[in-house]
């Protein structure tokens, strides 16, 4: 844990209001699944069904990461962040875009604000890269982790390029195909290029570090990196500029092979852990691997059709993207928060008292009870929502939105009773 601790690392008023925002927007993803009810089970590109992934996507998953990635650069980087004060100007204004893009899609405002928003929500996320790359180039460390996360900044510039032009497509003529088939492209870029890239390079850092494991073969992460580019560039730029799935099997089995060897390396990891017993941030961390075979599996599904009637597969294609963002990566977020943000907030209070009075350790800033309580509630909603999702019954899609909410408020619960822990010190 203490390879957490770093003297570049950022204050903790830069990282602290990323996790805020993120637990609050999980909480509101979460209500508004309670509120679109059977219309999940509609189109996938429908306005309700995307305002919820736009919230979860960039409210929850991409501010925390933001917020962790300030904490880990200076560890990965071995440098400090080129700018705090540029890091908590672009808080405010990724903030703000977040909500009222998604208050757009949510009330299907397509043609003005949502052109608005799209923009605003352009120049918080190129604030960001910038920060990133000129925190990079700062860097004299060149490992194959800062490789993951300075490709995965890259991936998310081309995301954000697409999902802007694609905004701007509902008013004006950007774009000469419908917009479905951008969609696609856009959603890939940062699911895979975005997202997955980026939690492979902090995974191979923070794994070995939780799980306190040794001499780990790095060439499956190295292979793992060329496996995924290749095949999400390849599949991208098909998209892109020939319109056809000619080559997606052979690009889908490219990434399936990078996906497995990053998993291999995770399982590695865990074998040879010295740490045995787990806590519950670390099952939630396994659980959310497992949950990564997932959209593996349905995507091949989706490509070979197996002669699915229309409803079901935009049901299963629902799916695919929700087996990423509410499975694998809200399970990670849910597990890590808990390895990360309880010791951050510890050496904030209680770093100068060390050795010379007696202070909690960082897992009593929560309470491990109600982390307990959210895990299980989580693998409940997740179970019963991917059962509504294949079977198309709206009462399973009313329980498991429920179940999703309760977990956002046990974890709320959590993360404001860490990052609103008061010090207490006994003396020696």
């Amino acid at each position: 844990m203490n390879n957490l601790q770093t003297d570049n690392a950022p204050s903790i008023t830069v990282v602290k209001p990323h996790f805020v925002f993120a637990g609050i927007s999980f909480f509101v993803a979460a209500a508004l699944t309670v509120l679109a009810g059977e219309s999940l089970l509609g189109p996938y590109f429908g306005v309700k069904t995307v305002a919820i992934t736009h919230v979860a996507v960039l409210g929850w998953a991409t501010m925390i990461i933001f917020g962790a990635l300030y904490q880990l650069i200076p560890i990965v980087f071995e440098t400090a962040l080129f700018s705090e004060r540029l890091a908590k100007f672009n808080f405010w204004i990724f903030a703000v875009s977040i909500s009222l893009l998604s208050y757009s899609f949510w009330v299907n405002a397509l043609s003005d604000l949502l052109l608005y928003a799209s923009a605003l929500l352009f120049v918080s996320l190129i604030m960001f890269i910038t920060n990133v790359l000129l925190t990079h180039r700062n860097s004299k460390k060149k490992n194959i982790q800062s490789k993951f996360i300075i490709t995965s900044i890259y991936w998310l510039l081309v995301t954000v390029i697409l999902g802007t032009l694609i905004a701007f497509n509902f008013r004006f003529p950007v774009f000469e195909k419908t917009y479905l088939h951008y969609l696609r492209i856009h959603a890939h870029a940062g699911l895979v290029g975005w997202f997955l890239l980026l939690i492979i390079g902090v995974g191979s850092t923070l794994l070995p570090m939780f799980f306190v494991s040794h001499n780990l073969n790095e060439n499956k992460i190295k292979y793992s990196y060329y496996f995924i580019n290749t095949g999400l560039l390849a599949m991208l730029i098909e998209w892109f500029f020939v319109g056809t799935d000619s080559l997606v099997y052979i690009d889908w089995l490219l990434i399936s092979i990078g996906v497995v060897l990053f998993l291999s390396y995770a399982w590695d990891s865990y074998k040879q852990r010295l740490r045995k017993t787990l806590d519950t941030g670390m099952k939630h961390t396994v659980i959310s691997l497992l949950i990564l075979i997932a959209p593996v599996f349905i995507s091949f599904i989706l490509l070979t059709g197996f002669n699915m009637e229309n409803s079901l597969l935009l049901r299963m294609t629902t799916l695919y993207g929700f087996s990423i963002v509410f499975g694998f990566i809200t399970s990670l977020i849910l597990g890590q928060t808990y390895k990360t943000l309880p010791f951050i907030i510890w050496l904030e209070k209680y770093k100068k008292h060390v050795g010379k009075a007696k202070t909690p350790m960082p897992k009593d800033l929560y309470s491990e009870p109600l982390a307990e309580y959210q895990m299980y509630f989580y693998l409940a909603a997740i179970g019963i929502l991917t059962v509504a999702l294949l079977t198309g019954i709206a009462l399973l899609i009313k329980i498991g939105s429920y179940l999703l909410l309760a977990t956002a408020v046990i974890y709320n619960i959590n993360l404001f009773k860490i990052v609103l822990h008061k010090t207490k010190i006994e003396k020696l």
